[in-house]
């Protein structure tokens, strides 16, 4: 709750130069109320990321049948019956959250069928463009957009790839990349495969466990092609863009956030004294105690003064307007457009 100033108050804090730490303290505060509106760009990451439960939940139900049709439930009982009889050679039974599907519907340019395969893993790490071993940057940042909350509550920085995008690696990224990934549990390894998840732990194998399989096959992932009908294989396509789209839509909500704060520290950095930026936050109706603001440490142009700012920022967001306050408007604007018409009607008849 914003902190009533009194008259002579606020001619003292006039009289506050700004300084780093009051720029830095105005800065994180206002982005910070920036991450929590909502705005049309936070909803589509939120709806994309409720949208990738409901799928994996689904498709995953779906592999399950697939994978069970190759291996029945009966054959691998049988097979660990034989293991524990006979040991090691008879080892050919693991769990694997990762498979590739393959069908042989489609036709080459001679009119012969052809394998269409793919990789698929439902593991938090699992790669996004079907190839087994590319799991790079795009699951590292659906793995960070998808516990973004929990990575925020521990001061982390969840969209630090999202901020980075376009730009060369460097040790400040790669510093809160691995920062992330180690509270996820990511097994830490320069060359992903499925199998570091076995050695995952918290959130990454609180994720992967329930998806998990039973696998007939000695070879890494059971790379023999588990067969499926075209329509199977098309909602595995569908499951893993619906994963895709947790990473589209979270990167264009951090950029709709970039916009804004880039110009808000441009600002903030022109700024001479600390009362130009509590205009500033409270121009965009954000309330901060000022006193507490001058109290504790933290973590010139005419655009740039703070009602125009304020504007400037205002009008890079993509804010949900109500169905009231839409009706609202359009009343507001047909009342200002019949005012405008009378107006010139009188004016002309003035004239005549």
């Amino acid at each position: 709750m914003g902190l009533l100033i009194t008259t002579n108050e606020r001619t003292h804090m006039q009289k506050i130069r700004m300084n780093t730490e009051y720029r830095n303290k105005l800065y994180n505060r206002i982005k910070d109320v920036f991450e929590k509106e909502d705005t049309q760009e936070r909803q589509g990451f939120l709806e994309a990321r409720e949208n990738f439960n409901e799928s994996q939940k689904n498709t995953f139900e779906l592999a399950r049948r697939v994978v069970e049709r190759s291996y029945p439930t009966e054959d691998v009982a049988t097979l660990r019956k034989f293991k524990k009889k006979y040991g090691d050679p008879c080892d050919v039974v693991a769990k694997d959250k990762c498979f590739y599907f393959a069908h042989n519907e489609d036709t080459d340019e001679d009119g012969d069928n052809k394998e269409t395969k793919s990789h698929f893993d439902f593991g938090l790490y699992g790669n996004l463009n079907g190839h087994e071993y590319s799991s790079g940057e795009d699951s590292d940042q659906f793995a960070h957009a998808y516990y973004r909350e929990e990575l925020k509550e521990k001061g982390l920085n969840p969209d630090i790839i999202a901020q980075q995008e376009g730009k060369s690696e460097n040790p400040h990224k790669t510093k809160h990349i691995e920062a992330n990934n180690k509270f996820i549990g990511k097994h830490s390894s320069n060359h992903y495969s499925s199998d570091d998840d076995r050695n995952a732990v918290g959130l990454c194998k609180d994720f992967n466990t329930p998806f998990y399989l039973d696998v007939i096959g000695t070879s890494h992932c059971r790379s023999r092609a588990i067969a499926c009908t075209k329509d199977e294989y098309n909602i595995f396509l569908a499951w893993r863009t619906a994963k895709a789209n947790v990473v589209s839509k979270h990167q264009t909500w951090i950029n709709s956030i970039t916009k804004q704060t880039d110009q808000l520290k441009i600002g903030l950095k022109a700024y001479r004294y600390l009362s130009e930026g509590i205009e500033l936050a409270s121009e965009l109706g954000i309330k901060l105690d000022e006193a507490e603001l001058v109290r504790t440490n933290s973590t010139g142009l005419t655009i740039y003064n703070p009602s125009n700012l304020a504007n400037l920022i205002k009008g890079m967001k993509n804010k949900n307007i109500s169905r009231a306050d839409k009706i609202k408007q359009r009343l507001e604007y047909e009342g200002k457009m019949g005012l405008d018409v009378e107006q010139h009607l009188n004016q002309k008849e003035s004239i005549n």
